[in-house]
Order: structure tokens, then sequence, then C-alpha cells
């Protein structure tokens, strides 16, 4: 092994550490938020794509609805707050992506078809097409699936009506 490939296994295997550690701050408040709530969920941790992954999920996905709310908001204020005491422990920023009863995982899904299906507009038409608004999640999910699809796309706008534009190849 050479200096440099040994450099860069350290930094990995340091990355998922750092990770996995996020994920562990961001459970004990989440596990604390759910005991004052007084719900029920079991806390995942994962990483995904250099991210910590946390989800809540319930055989009763219904009383976790509430931290979901109405399109989402509830969830995205939550892990904000989640981003929040992972940094005030660690001093650095999070990227952390939290999951509520399967909420983001169905919206990812959905997401990536919307993509794809606007890809196979675009290559049909030859025209490029504008998306409705989203957030920052839905609109990296809408990319990474149209550059599946083999084309580009770019977001336009400022927040929160920011757009994804699929372009032709």
């Amino acid at each position: 092994m050479t200096e440099g490939t040994t450099s860069s296994a350290a930094e990995g295997g340091d990355t998922l550490t750092r990770l996995e550690q996020e994920g562990e701050i961001a459970a004990d408040y989440l596990e604390a938020l759910l005991d004052i709530a007084d719900l029920d969920g079991d806390i995942d941790m994962d990483v995904e794509a250099d991210r910590a992954a946390v989800s809540i999920i319930s055989d009763s996905g219904r009383e976790l609805q509430k931290l979901v709310g109405r399109d989402g908001e509830v969830l995205e204020a939550l892990q904000e707050l989640t981003r929040l005491a992972v940094h005030r422990e660690t001093g650095d920023r999070s990227r952390l992506m939290l999951d509520i009863g399967g909420f983001r995982a169905k919206k990812r899904a959905e997401l990536a078809e919307l993509g794809a299906k606007a890809a196979a507009e675009v290559k049909s038409s030859g025209q490029p097409v504008k998306l409705d608004p989203m957030t920052p999640f839905e609109r990296k999910v809408v990319h990474d699936a149209i550059a599946a699809a083999g084309l580009r796309s770019e977001s336009e706008g400022e927040e929160p009506q920011r757009f994804v534009v699929v372009l032709p190849a």
C-alpha cells in the first residue's frame, strides 16, 4: 500500500466513525423527544451516501404521523432540530437525514418516478421541462433520477419557489 492509499482508507474510516457518531447523538436526541411526547417508536440508524440516516419506525404508523405533519413540514423541522443537537455535541455541521414512518422513503420513490417521467417527456419532445417548486431534498432526488436517465437538469429560482428544469441531452 502506498502512503496516499493508507491515508485515504484512514479518512474513509474516520468519516464512517464520525457519521456513526452523528447517528448515535441523533438517536439519543430523538429517543428523548419520543419520551417527552409519549410516542412509541424504534430508532434505526444507517449511513447512506456520506450522510448519517436516522429513521423512526413504529407498528402504529398513525401515531408517528403527528411527527411528519402536513407535507412533511414537521419532519423537516425535526430534522433541523436534530441537526442542531448533533452540531451542539460535535461542533460540526451535520447533513443528517431523518425519516419518520417511511415518509421520506415513500416520497423518494414518488420523486424518482416523477424525474423518470420528466426525462422521458424531454427525450420524446426535445424540449426542456420545468417542474413545480420543491424542497432541496426533493430536488436532489429528482436530479439523481434525471441523471440516471442520461439527461441533465438544473435548479432555478429562489427558495421557496426553487424548481428543477430538465434539459435535453
